[in-house]
């Protein structure tokens, strides 16, 4: 088992970069989707601030709309193609019948059990902080094992446990693409969900642990730009620690109400994203200062009008999302520019 412990996702991006750096570690390994390399021992990841949980290491270009969107998705209970779709086109591909996620946590998490597991798990800790039994499953043996379908959990389960009353978490993960995944979005909608137990219980957010049996990188385009960082390349360039360098950062909580929480979250999917200028009265933090000003700048992008997706990002009230938002815009406003400019 190889152990990397990182303050939060973007110091264990470069620790995650730096295993792959010398060949000892890692097997080249063929899969269904092309060509990867892959550590030769599962790999644990300890986040010891999980809510610093946005990349903002500028060469992995992740998108930050799609990610924080997609954790409210989750939260909803959702398996529905739709709303992901207008982010990111391309998650159709993982669709068996083009509208639904099978392998969908959220749907998982609330409902595909009979039962909403994050209410049994709050209801569990509040009458014993000491239990060990607080496990959250995403895997069902009964239809994924040998299932031939295009989406499956690769997060299995997660493991909650109240220590110096904190709520620690542990996600198990039987396949893991350290960009994409890991280090993408399983960062995200993890401690989001992390988050939101932790508020339920009225207690704080503690170490989140992630296991991923097969720790991987896909030799893809992705790869190519970011394999060349490393922990000392880039604290020469600025600081391992990217957090210390937003100025103004101040952590905000998600969460204030979470007896309003479904309601809002599935009135959020109600709208349309360019619908939601004409929202308002949203209670949650999650909801007024991020998801609504991402739904409604994306939507601005989308149609080619920078100046006013630019505008609404600036209603972002965490620094780290905002500043994340604005520069994955910048760069495809230079694309977009570039592409007009060749007449395509």
């Amino acid at each position: 088992m190889r152990v990397i412990t990182a303050r939060n996702v973007n110091t264990a991006l470069l620790k995650g970069i730096d295993l792959f750096q010398d060949k000892i570690n890692y097997i080249e390994q063929e899969s269904r989707n092309g060509k990867t390399l892959e550590c030769v021992d599962p790999v644990t990841t300890v986040y010891l601030k999980p809510t610093e949980r946005v990349c903002l290491i500028e060469e992995r270009d992740a998108n930050p709309f799609f990610h924080f969107i997609e954790s409210m998705w989750m939260l909803a209970g959702r398996k529905d193609l739709k709303p992901l779709t207008y982010y990111v086109s391309s998650m159709k591909d993982f669709s068996d019948d083009g509208e639904t996620l099978w392998g969908a946590y959220g749907w998982r998490w609330k409902s595909y059990f009979l039962k909403d597991q994050i209410d049994v798990i709050v209801k569990m800790l509040k009458y014993n902080p000491d239990d060990r039994r607080a496990v959250l499953q995403m895997w069902d043996a009964v239809h994924d094992l040998a299932k031939n379908g295009k989406d499956v959990p690769c997060n299995t389960n997660i493991y909650f446990k109240i220590r110096d009353n904190k709520l620690n978490m542990t996600v198990c993960n039987r396949s893991n693409d350290m960009l994409w995944g890991a280090y993408g979005a399983n960062v995200v909608h993890m401690s989001v969900l992390q988050e939101l137990i932790a508020h339920k219980l009225e207690i704080d957010v503690g170490v989140y642990r992630q296991v991923s049996d097969s720790f991987h990188v896909y030799l893809n385009d992705v790869w190519d730009k970011v394999k060349h960082l490393s922990i000392d390349t880039y604290s020469i360039r600025s600081t391992t620690n990217v957090y210390d360098t937003l100025k103004d950062y101040k952590e905000t909580p998600l969460f204030i109400d979470y007896t309003t929480l479904d309601w809002e979250l599935n009135r959020f999917f109600h709208y349309h994203p360019a619908d939601l200028e004409t929202s308002n009265n949203w209670e949650n933090p999650c909801m007024r200062e991020i998801a609504v000003p991402m739904g409604i700048a994306y939507s601005k992008y989308k149609a080619n009008q920078f100046d006013e997706a630019y505008q609404a990002c600036e209603k972002i009230t965490p620094i780290d999302w905002k500043n994340a938002c604005l520069s994955w815009l910048r760069t495809r406003e230079k694309r977009h520019y570039k592409q007009a400019e060749k007449g395509e």
